[in-house]
């Protein structure tokens, strides 16, 4: 991710315990959970309150001018591996 939007911008996070359903799909093959920021909240409708909100938050509003950049990791990710695949 730092390589799409800069070292500045990305922030480690500590291990979570989640309640999701996650775990069971590592039993069968490995991998990790990231998370992309939602931004300030500006996106969302007036009425909704100020600032972000998390998920499973009545107010909550997945802001989509960051898909493309959701979609670039992913896309770069897929690439890193193919090449460290091939090789």
């Amino acid at each position: 991710m730092a390589s799409i939007v800069g070292e500045a911008n990305v922030q480690v996070q500590e291990p979570t315990m989640g309640a999701e359903d996650f775990a069971f799909m590592l039993q069968a093959k490995p991998g990790a959970y990231c998370f992309i920021a939602n931004g300030d909240g500006s996106h969302r409708e007036m009425g909704h309150g100020a600032g972000p909100c998390m998920l499973h938050n009545p107010s909550y509003d997945f802001n989509d001018d960051l898909i493309p950049l959701g979609a670039t990791y992913w896309v770069r990710l897929a690439e890193e591996w193919l090449a460290t695949a091939r090789a």
